[in-house]
């Protein structure tokens, strides 16, 4: 008979519900896979069998590359559910006075066996998991929590209730992401430098958004009337290219020009404001320029605007006269917007909505750029 073979590590094991006992312990992250099974969704002729999403290659190429970027904290646990064929041996020894017997030290004893047949299911985190098999640093300590169970119902069970957790606000992580200092993953680092720009704008007296940002931080009697998301969307869609209001400041590998980046957010929006006394400062509701729509249309405008305004000996000037052209065609407090055929509180924070105004906007601006020359 074959000996089986056994992955041994110290764990604390207690016990929650109906005596179900779970587990606490670290494992290098390359060991995961060597004692979990991925047990993805799928459907034969008689059942639905296992409970994971498929691979989603990008977030783990994310995760993989911040792992890979150097010393890292991951303190994230993954949950683990594990056959009741393994094994616990109690530690020995005097116990320190005054302990918190909460849970019981050993030793975790956990079957090796071929992929699929394996002792472990991933409950939470194969993301994860993936990521860390890839990783080219092999020994990171990863957390794990495993509870014994090799009832399907269970492990389904257990992943809804993990799964199904509110997410953090946007708005929340976006106002913490300034004051991080690690190297994030791409979709997060991509919001970094907006969110510290969208900070400036509140927070600084000669803005023209000051105090008008709603943030995360702010007390519930005390809220801006313009989104931080949608600012903070704006500025990344013009950050993505060289050509964009923000994204010509934008130098890769040599820093960026972040002070040249808000002192052409000062000058577009401040234009906008005085262009549009009567529709600025007001509540979304009573003017769709604070709306979440108007803000994304007339960010996406900004690129155009500034391009064209580049040439000018007062580029501040130049874009007040592009503006106080267009503002005759503008349907931001009342009457119906021409070419769309949506009353002014018609607009809405859809994609449609926000694309369709946008376009229009850029549109009449060519046009009468067209007229003026």
């Amino acid at each position: 008979m074959t000996k089986r073979e056994f992955l041994r590590v110290r764990a604390v094991r207690a016990e929650q519900g109906n005596g179900t006992g779970v587990f606490a312990f670290f494992l290098h992250g390359s060991d995961i896979s060597r004692i979990a099974d991925i047990s993805r969704i799928r459907r034969d002729e008689q059942e639905l069998k296992g409970f994971q999403r498929r691979e989603i290659k990008d977030h783990v190429k994310e995760i993989t590359a911040f792992l890979d970027s150097g010393p890292v904290l991951f303190p994230n646990a993954i949950i683990l559910a594990l056959a009741p064929e393994i094994e616990f041996a109690s530690a020995r020894g005097r116990a320190p006075g005054n302990l918190c017997e909460v849970g019981d030290a050993g030793t975790l004893s956990i079957p090796i066996y071929p992929e699929g047949h394996r002792a472990a299911w991933i409950v939470d985190g194969q993301q994860r998991s993936l990521a860390l098999a890839s990783a080219q640093n092999k020994t990171i300590a990863v957390p794990l929590i495993g509870f014994v169970s090799d009832e399907v119902t269970t492990q389904r069970e257990q992943f809804i209730l993990v799964n199904k957790s509110r997410k953090l606000p946007t708005g929340l992580i976006d106002e913490l992401l300034p004051e991080v200092g690690v190297l994030l993953p791409r979709n997060l680092a991509a919001r970094q430098l907006p969110s510290e720009l969208c900070n400036a704008l509140n927070t600084d007296p000669n803005s023209p958004f000051h105090q008008l940002i709603r943030r995360e931080s702010d007390p519930k009697d005390k809220s801006g009337v313009v989104s931080d998301s949608a600012l903070i969307e704006t500025m990344k869609g013009s950050l993505k290219t060289a050509a964009g209001a923000l994204g010509q400041y934008k130098h890769n590998g040599d820093g960026n020009d972040s002070g040249a980046m808000y002192q052409a957010l000062i000058v577009f929006w401040t234009a906008v404001r005085d262009t549009f006394p009567d529709a600025w400062g007001k509540t979304p509701s009573e003017s769709r320029l604070m709306h979440s729509a108007g803000i994304r249309a007339m960010g996406a405008l900004m690129d155009t605007v500034m391009f064209r305004a580049d040439a000018a000996t007062d580029k501040a000037a130049a874009v007040r006269e592009i503006l106080k052209q267009l503002a005759p065609h503008c349907r931001w407090t009342s009457g119906t917007w021409d070419g769309l055929g949506l009353d002014w509180n018609e607009i809405q924070s859809t994609s449609q909505h926000i694309s369709k105004l946008s376009d229009h906007l850029m549109q009449l601006e060519r046009n009468l750029a067209r007229g003026a020359s």
